[in-house]
């Protein structure tokens, strides 16, 4: 277990920092070079125009990274409080109100959602965000009602109403934190997932500049030369991956940890 944790922790951690710090520690672009191969000054060589291939690599995980982690919590801000509602409630007209909206939005494939918004208009990085987070809410949302249906139904629950327990203090106090690791185990997948959207988003000059400095950017840029510079294809690939393949690590490593102890009942 501690090995995993130590290999998810590095494995996500690289990516995160070079994206929070990454842009800190560019400086101004070097000198634009004809030259392919690493050297001159440019440890990972130069991309297809000229640039340092580091450079961008420094520059371009902002974009992607702190995209995927504003979305997949908005996500989340948005889905805990319409499944426990739904799953808490004892008005059917209610949950029919919260979840049916959320079943239509589901049966929409998200890249298509996604490139219908972009068609009508030009959407930021915020509004990536946004869109994002808006196609993963009614995944989340059953995930939460599912799990907090199933804790409502223990007799804690039916305790604390009799005990005359305010509404807020059942469904957050014991529901909510009995979502814990149902929520945990599925923040790995859906980062995943989200990461997935956002570089695809990227790749396709959704929300970002077809010029910028990005990961996924960089690796459309450059793909069609991956026999003459691969540094520019498979670092900030690499780097995706490493992010998502080590949330995932860290994530089965908390769960593990935190696996409740079965103790044998004692004889009569």
């Amino acid at each position: 277990m501690r090995s995993r944790f130590a290999l998810g922790a590095v494995l996500a951690g690289a990516p995160l920092a070079l994206a929070l710090l990454g842009p800190l520690l560019a400086g101004a672009p070097g000198p634009r070079a004809a030259s392919f191969a690493p050297g001159g000054g440019h440890p990972l060589g130069t991309d297809f125009v000229g640039r340092d291939v580091w450079h961008q690599v420094l520059l371009g995980g902002r974009s992607v990274v702190l995209v995927a982690l504003a979305a997949t919590a908005l996500a989340y801000l948005i889905a805990f409080p319409l499944g426990v509602v739904s799953a808490l409630t004892h008005r059917t007209w209610l949950e029919e109100l919260l979840m049916r909206p959320l079943d239509v939005l589901l049966a929409v494939p998200s890249l298509l959602l996604i490139l219908l918004v972009a068609a009508a208009f030009t959407p930021g990085a915020a509004a990536l965000a946004l869109l994002v987070a808006l196609v993963n809410i009614p995944d989340a949302a059953r995930i939460v009602r599912a799990a907090a249906a199933e804790a409502a139904s223990r007799p804690a629950v039916e305790a604390l109403r009799m005990q005359g327990e305010t509404w807020w203090r059942t469904a957050v106090g014991y529901v909510g934190r009995s979502l814990t690791r149902t929520l945990a185990a599925d923040a790995g997948v859906r980062l995943t997932g989200v990461l997935y959207l956002v570089a695809t988003a990227a790749f396709l000059g959704i929300g970002v500049e077809p010029d910028a400095a990005d990961w996924a950017v960089m690796v459309d840029r450059n793909r069609t030369g991956l026999l003459v510079q691969p540094w520019a294809v498979f670092v900030p690939a690499l780097l995706i991956v490493a992010l998502t393949t080590g949330a995932n690590l860290l994530v089965d490593a908390v769960l593990e940890k935190r696996k409740p102890t079965w103790i044998p009942p004692t004889p009569a």
